[in-house]
């Protein structure tokens, strides 16, 4: 007998190694083909406009694009002080072709998201450029001067030199208020200009409080839902699934009419007692009609994690405590609640994630007060068309998310999310 092991072969004559690796490879096509959709489906949903917004939020090659000469002859300028006239004259070469182009708008418009005052400037400018009133054999840095006081201003020129790179981290600056100064260093806006970073707490804030009180009216509902009798807790979660079936936008004009200061809670504290009808509390257009519109709202994404937990805890579990020695209050906070903590992992990190990005609810009864850092972004992308900055606060609210996730992970585990 041969030393080397006789080789397994098929019925067709193929070695059994190798008919193996090929059943194999087929099935793993085969896998592949049926994720296929799905993985397409993200890559197009998600994948993509996530990519189109960093993209975006960086890209400022437009200027580049636009004033070539004028930044080719910039590179020896130290800001100090006024360019040179060479600069003046690469400037007014690379205006004159955006006045051809009808490019001069985008020009003005994107310099002033940089300094405000652009606008004006350019303008003046087209119109002497139109009427070719600027002569290109005299000095042109005088008679670009003369036109605006504000290209006597350093300033702006510094503003102009500042969106030469192709690409930017500024957007991302402005949202936390700083900005990168003619010496190329990151430093913080006037204080009466600092806004956004108000903003990014608030937001925390309201996400925060909204997730202490969802979890604190939605625990006791939650228990409620799981120790009842099955033909009552059935009743009451069709009351906790109801607001699923009304509008978002209705839900949040009702507590507009309810919260008002001539409305019914208001019309209730005042016959009870606890309000004089003079001196009826605002609870629109704050912080308050914030909380309790948002609390409502997001309260069924905290009970039903918690219900689903719930339900799988056995009562014997509480009666066995109670047999031990232990009062009611240690048998449930030593035995019942820490069996509850997936659900209340789950329910938390679900609101928090859904009320940091919250934007109706904030915008119709928030006010000035309860503005959050979505209205900013909306408001950006609607009024201002500054879509490379709105781009740039979503994806830092995006990576935000990403964090407050990955922090989650560590400390408590996704693994032990629950959600039914």
């Amino acid at each position: 007998m041969s030393s080397e092991t006789k080789q397994i072969l098929t019925t067709d004559g193929i070695p059994l190694e190798i008919s193996l690796k090929k059943a194999e490879r087929k099935n793993k096509i085969k896998a592949f083909l049926l994720v296929a959709p799905l993985l397409l489906f993200l890559i197009i949903t998600y994948v993509f406009p996530i990519g189109e917004m960093f993209t975006r939020s960086i890209d400022d090659k437009m200027i580049t694009n636009m004033l070539p000469k004028t930044f080719k002859s910039m590179e020896q300028w130290d800001g100090k002080e006024l360019p040179s006239e060479e600069v003046f004259a690469s400037f007014l070469s690379d205006f004159k072709i955006l006045v051809e182009n009808k490019k001069h708008g985008k020009l003005a418009q994107r310099l002033n998201k940089e300094k405000n005052g652009f606008t004006s400037v350019v303008k003046k400018l087209f119109r002497q450029v139109k009427r070719n009133k600027i002569d290109e054999t005299q000095n042109i840095k005088e008679q670009i001067m003369k036109v605006h006081k504000r290209w006597r201003d350093v300033e702006y020129w510094q503003a102009i030199k500042r969106t030469a790179p192709p690409y930017t981290s500024a957007k991302y600056l402005k949202a936390m208020d700083m900005y990168l100064n003619e010496d190329n260093k990151i430093v913080q806006v006037s204080e009466d200009r600092r806004i956004h970073r108000i903003l990014w707490l608030r937001t925390v804030e309201v996400a925060f409080f909204v997730t202490v009180f969802c979890f604190l009216m939605g625990y006791p509902i939650a228990h409620l839902l799981a120790t009842l009798p099955m033909k009552y807790s059935n009743l009451l979660m069709i009351c906790v699934l109801l607001p699923f079936w009304t509008s978002l936008l209705v839900r949040t004009a009702s507590w507009m009419i309810l919260l008002q200061q001539q409305g019914v809670v208001n019309d209730f504290f005042v016959i009870i007692g606890l309000v004089s009808d003079d001196n009826r509390p605002e609870m629109m257009y704050n912080k308050v009609g914030t909380y309790v519109a948002m609390t409502q709202i997001l309260l069924p994404f905290m009970v039903l994690p918690l219900y689903s937990v719930m339900k799988t805890i056995s009562p014997s579990l509480m009666r066995a405590g109670k047999s031990l020695g232990g009062t009611p209050f240690v048998a449930f906070w030593k035995v019942y609640f820490p069996l509850t903590i997936p659900g209340i992992g789950a329910g938390c990190l679900l609101v928090f994630i859904l009320a940091i990005g919250y934007y109706i609810t904030p915008a119709l009864v928030g006010g000035a007060s309860g503005t959050l850092i979505s209205n900013q972004i909306a408001y950006h992308m609607k009024t201002t068309l500054d879509w490379s900055f709105a781009s740039a606060m979503g994806l830092m609210l995006l990576g935000g998310v990403l964090v407050i996730y990955w922090l989650y992970n560590k400390l408590v585990g996704v693994d032990n999310i629950k959600l039914g």
